[in-house]
């Protein structure tokens, strides 16, 4: 499972993830009554990628893991090569594009390598992402997502309006409700249950959702807001669902090393926090070094 989080202000856009990767087994009913159990936790997993080297553009995945065999990371780096190398054969323009454009092709490739699996395992693969950018030329950023849903990707979504502020979020979110929205998910079930008659859930959630909300969100996301701020709170809320898994009951499924990483108009991708699987001193970036002398 994953924690994810974008947050968009008038600065730019920030995108904030834990790295925990959950390894399920299927298991006769003898030994996991619901027919899967989790063997292992991985706390290394990446899952913040800049889909164009260079561009401001950058997506945020939870959910499964992998499609098939391949990783979610080796996909959507296969996906960045693609939009480097071949641009016109993706649909893509460097110099100008939408990020309604950018949602669209992301969708299609996960659609497409879906389509290459086995139905089994396609039937159990549901990856969300949160896509967040700049259109180019715009003024302000954009969040939208892309959910593969049973092995089908979805038409992408527009999160709000490009002069909206907001903020985002997918995966192991309970906690990142109760602090900003006020209330648990699971209250309009526990409300449902105590009403006589018993009434639906989600006919309670649409009836006083909005109001609940209106009286308890917390108002903590403005347009004028810093990124170094915006940055602060993406890392908070993390930091609050890993520490919030880490105390209730059941594997730890939100953890690891914290990610951030930042999306402004003029300094494009930069990452804020990222972890390395390698020592960085043993593998600089070659120098290349062109002399004119002439024995």
């Amino acid at each position: 499972m994953s924690v994810a989080v974008l947050i968009g202000v008038h600065d730019g856009l920030v995108l904030a993830a834990d790295s925990a990767s959950t390894l399920s087994i299927s298991a006769s009913p003898g030994i996991a009554p619901g027919g899967n159990f989790v063997a292992n936790v991985y706390d290394n997993a990446n899952k913040i990628f800049n889909l164009v080297k260079g561009a401001p553009i950058g997506c945020i995945t939870f959910g499964s893991g992998n499609i098939g065999n391949a990783s979610i990371g080796t996909l959507i780096k296969d996906l960045r090569k693609k939009l480097t190398d071949t641009p016109a054969e993706m649909g893509f323009n460097a110099e100008e594009y939408t990020m309604e454009g950018v949602a669209k092709i992301l969708a299609k490739f996960l659609g497409d390598e879906c389509q290459n699996i086995e139905q089994p395992l396609r039937l159990n693969t549901n990856v969300g992402f949160l896509l967040g950018g700049y259109s180019k030329p715009r003024a302000l950023g954009e969040s939208w997502s892309v959910e593969v849903q049973k092995g089908v990707a979805q038409p992408p979504k527009k999160l709000r309006q490009d002069y909206e502020v907001g903020m985002h979020w997918g995966g192991a979110t309970e906690v990142l409700q109760r602090i900003v929205m006020g209330f648990s998910p699971h209250l309009f079930k526990v409300l449902a249950a105590v009403t006589q008659p018993q009434q639906n859930p989600e006919v309670l959630a649409a009836q006083l959702g909005p109001l609940i909300v209106a009286q308890l969100q917390a108002p903590i996301v403005f347009a004028p807001m810093p990124i170094q701020d915006v940055i602060d709170l993406a890392r908070f809320l993390v930091h609050s669902a890993i520490m919030f898994q880490r105390f209730t009951p059941g594997p730890n499924i939100v953890g690891g090393p914290i990610e951030i990483a930042a999306i402004t108009k003029h300094e494009n991708f930069k990452w804020i926090s990222r972890k390395h699987y390698y020592d960085q001193p043993l593998n600089k970036e070659p120098i290349h070094v062109i002399s004119d002398r002439r024995d």
